[in-house]
């Protein structure tokens, strides 16, 4: 076989040699394809063009003002023409920055390119580092994720909604009150927000004090977004609202309100229910309740009323107040024995299904001292714990 070069025996062979692709692209215009490609995926993603805006998204608003620079560029029309099938080079939105007053490095800054003198093994330029507006901005958008124990902040957020339905509780304005401590709840997005965790105490780059939080939402995920960061993003939110600690108000004396009344009675009633459980637990439930008339007269034909458990019911204590807002007074009552409210569904006499409330799994004795206590005003924040059977603090 005669001598035969590379490119003969391949031949010979029937192997066709592709050559290899080389991109025909200077660095800049590779740079300009990446960041247009930027924009892509932002416009595949939410199917729009970034838009301007506070109210936006810091990565929006940048992919935004990149836009509008790559509009004016007539090298970017040419170079992106095959990829801008959504004819996002089209629009006519203008940005507020003003090319002609931007030198070439701001320019390209504003485009989100690098300059051409920078070479890709230049020490002195970082790569593939956020700078601090993202981390920032990707702070303040922290990611929720599902909360594994939501079971426990369950409660919390329905005896919150309570709250601000009873009054309880009530919505301000964030602002004047710019702290963020343990406990606190506070309206974010429109959604109901825990803090149900503060770290510790961190510095931040501009040396001000901050502290990792876990913030748990109503929806059932959470957060670990910093404290700063949530002060932040209440002043941003114009519904953004921080929620009173129960505030029961004046429930004796001052003026009188729409509910309240001269003098009333708070009662407490046991049942004479045969249900299987109210009676293996007779001496424990009681209904708690406050009229301004006579009790008597409140509790007559007890037996066809689904309230009183459809049975005849005993008077065990009684305690008389004057001036009484009776509504704050009965959700009083619903905050510190919420935990231990009995949970029990009757039929009523035309078979429709009931869920009897203003019942309670409390001895007697402590609701004595709930009285006592709403009397000197020493109420505050007290809860009745099921497991020890007795008033302990909240804090």
């Amino acid at each position: 076989m005669a001598d035969m070069d590379d490119d003969d025996l391949l031949d010979a062979l029937g192997v066709e040699v592709t050559p290899l692709k080389t991109s025909s692209r200077t660095p800049r215009e590779e740079r300009i394809v990446a960041g247009f490609e930027d924009i892509l995926r932002f416009h595949q993603t939410h199917g729009r063009a970034p838009q301007h805006g506070e109210e936006r998204d810091i990565f929006e608003r940048l992919y935004a003002v990149r836009l509008d620079q790559l509009r004016k560029l007539p090298e970017a029309h040419a170079l992106l023409a095959e990829l801008d099938t959504p004819k996002l080079l089209e629009g006519n939105e203008v940005s507020a920055v003003d090319i002609d007053a931007l030198d070439e490095d701001a320019l390209l800054a504003e485009l989100g390119i690098a300059d051409d003198v920078a070479e890709a093994g230049d020490i002195t330029v970082l790569r593939h580092v956020r700078s601090s507006v993202e981390k920032r901005a990707a702070e303040e958008v922290a990611e929720r994720n599902a909360c594994e124990d939501f079971e426990r902040f369950r409660p919390l957020f329905e005896q919150v909604e309570q709250d601000l339905k009873s009054g309880v509780r009530k919505t301000l304005r964030f602002g004047r009150d710019a702290s963020v401590a343990d406990g606190n709840y506070f309206i974010l997005g429109g959604q109901l927000a825990y803090v149900a965790e503060v770290g510790e105490t961190i510095k931040a780059p501009n040396g001000d004090n901050d502290a990792r939080l876990r913030v748990i939402y109503a929806n059932g995920t959470e957060s670990n977004l910093l404290l700063r960061s949530l002060q932040r993003a209440l002043y941003k939110d114009d519904t953004g609202r921080r929620l009173t600690d129960p505030d029961m108000g004046p429930l004796f004396g001052g003026e009188a309100e729409s509910d309240d009344i001269d003098s009333g009675t708070i009662y407490v009633l046991r049942s004479k229910s045969e249900h299987p459980f109210v009676a293996q637990h007779r001496e424990l439930i009681h209904k708690i309740g406050v009229t301004g008339g006579k009790v008597e007269t409140r509790i007559a034909g007890s037996e066809n009323q689904a309230t009183y458990l459809l049975a005849g019911v005993e008077i065990v204590a009684t305690y008389k107040l004057h001036n009484v807002n009776r509504v704050k007074l009965e959700a009083l009552f619903h905050r510190v024995f919420g935990a231990a409210q009995l949970d029990l569904t009757l039929e009523d006499r035309f078979g429709k299904p009931v869920k009897p409330r203003e019942w309670f799994l409390v001895p007697l004795h402590v609701i004595d001292e709930v009285v006592l206590r709403i009397v000197d005003g020493t109420l505050t924040d007290v809860v009745y714990d099921v497991q020890s059977a007795r008033l302990v603090t909240t804090q």
